[in-house]
């Protein structure tokens, strides 16, 4: 029996394009298990911060970030309405016009803490659908605590975990390893431990990455 497939995924949770590339990543793992209908993807979603230098705790409306960022409120809206456009495309719903942009850190150890829970990708979806669709304050603790109790973890066990610096290790580590495998632009999927391909590519190209690898390890 050949090995699961690895993906590693360095992504952020204000990334609309993590998004993006979350959804065309599924449909690619479906594309795939059509050919290989025995197929194993093993995922695992680690840190990275687009803006290191954002306020903690605090929220700033995204689109006030992104006029600052691009040079205007035109071409911000030019950016917000096609990424919208592409994440309908991809099933999800964007509201730009109530997220708030925060520092994403306490969420990014917040996902450390579900991965050892075996809950990461539950909690990845519900920060990601909590931040882009209903404008959510992902980077305050009560905020965060709810939406774990909602995917099932227990947040008191998790609130004491955190107080006591659980996860800022494991984020540390996360980016540095983006920093020293020269990962500048999320997503990044890295497959095996080995080949990264950047951006958000569309399922078809994901899936041809993975049914190659798997091909490979049944060879």
């Amino acid at each position: 029996m050949p090995q699961p497939v690895r993906i590693d995924v360095w992504s952020d949770i204000v990334c609309p394009w993590c998004y993006i590339g979350k959804r065309r990543l599924e449909a690619a793992v479906e594309l795939a298990a059509e050919t290989y209908p025995d197929i194993e993807v093993e995922l695992e979603y680690h840190a990275f911060q687009l803006d290191p230098t954002a306020p903690v705790g605090e929220g700033v409306p995204v689109q006030q970030v992104y006029e600052k960022k691009f040079g205007g409120p035109e071409r911000a809206a030019e950016i917000m309405a096609h990424t919208t456009n592409e994440a309908a495309a991809a099933g999800l719903e964007f509201n730009f016009d109530i997220a708030k942009r925060s520092n994403t850190v306490l969420g990014h150890r917040v996902l450390a803490y579900a991965l050892g829970q075996g809950k990461q990708l539950e909690m990845k979806e519900r920060l990601l659908r909590a931040y882009f669709t209903e404008g959510e304050p992902i980077g305050q603790l009560d905020t965060l605590m709810k939406l774990a109790d909602e995917v099932g973890l227990d947040s008191l066990e998790l609130g004491a975990w955190l107080s006591e610096g659980g996860g800022e290790l494991d984020v540390s580590e996360d980016l540095q390893m983006a920093a020293d495998n020269e990962i500048t632009a999320v997503p990044t999927f890295v497959f095996n431990r080995s080949y990264g391909v950047p951006g958000a590519l569309e399922p078809k190209a994901l899936a041809r990455v993975i049914t190659k690898l798997w091909e490979s390890e049944d060879a």
